[in-house]
């Protein structure tokens, strides 16, 4: 902050965030902390290159005024990022109830015998500001992939997204594996179920097999029951 005889101002350095072919603005407050009423004007070395809004004003006692000072889109950087514009500003004890509409050039001529106080203000240039990082989702919920510092300091996070890239690589292999022992039990299965049709067939058969050859048993039945007939009959005859 310049503490001027009339005026404050808050910065005395205008700092614009550099960037090409974008209109760049920054701010100033102008602080009256008198008794009187006083008018200010805004001077550059560059007019083409900035817009002030406003460039003339009263600031009324005891209250504040904000200057926006808008640099146009630049289509090259100057060299070594270097601003060589300067600003002025002059204010002058005005009479009460005076507006900016009133104020005239020759206010601030000193040699019109008025007391002209006057403040010079820098530019420069700054970085702009960086857009935040965006968050990698990390391998598990509400967590993010931890840096490494290596032995120069610098931060290095190959190391994790790699152990990240093998964690989330291991459950494919798995289901490849798994698949891969279903498709083996269903075979087998289809493969049992085919010997245990083969083996009903076969037990099926050598029923039938049996059936056929049971048919001689009524015979042979037929004869013991003849024989025993014949014992019993001679027995009873003995008798």
């Amino acid at each position: 902050m310049s503490n001027g005889d009339l005026l404050q101002i808050d910065p005395v350095e205008l700092q614009f965030p550099f960037e090409l072919k974008k209109q760049i603005s920054c701010s100033m407050q102008l602080s009256n902390k008198s008794d009187n009423y006083v008018a200010f004007k805004v001077k550059t070395t560059n007019p083409k290159k900035y817009c002030v809004r406003p460039n003339t004003g009263v600031v009324v006692p005891h209250s504040t005024c904000d200057v926006i000072v808008t640099m146009q889109a630049q289509k090259e950087a100057p060299p070594d990022m270097v601003c060589r514009d300067k600003f002025l500003l002059q204010s002058v004890v005005v009479t009460p109830g005076i507006t900016a509409k009133d104020i005239t050039a020759e206010m601030f001529n000193r040699e019109s015998g008025n007391q002209v106080d006057e403040c010079k203000l820098r530019v420069a240039y700054v970085p702009p500001p960086q857009p935040p990082s965006p968050v990698r989702e990390g391998s598990e919920e509400g967590s993010s992939p931890r840096a490494s510092v290596s032995d120069n300091g610098i931060v290095n996070q190959t190391s994790d997204f790699n152990i990240m890239s093998k964690a989330f690589g291991e459950p494919q292999e798995s289901t490849s594996e798994v698949k891969a022992l279903i498709s083996k039990l269903t075979e087998e299965k289809r493969s049992a179920i085919q010997q245990n049709n083969k083996l009903q067939q076969e037990l099926e058969l050598l029923k039938r097999k049996g059936d056929r050859s049971a048919g001689g048993i009524p015979i042979m039945y037929v004869i013991i029951v003849g024989l025993i007939g014949i014992l019993l009959g001679y027995i009873l005859k003995r008798t």
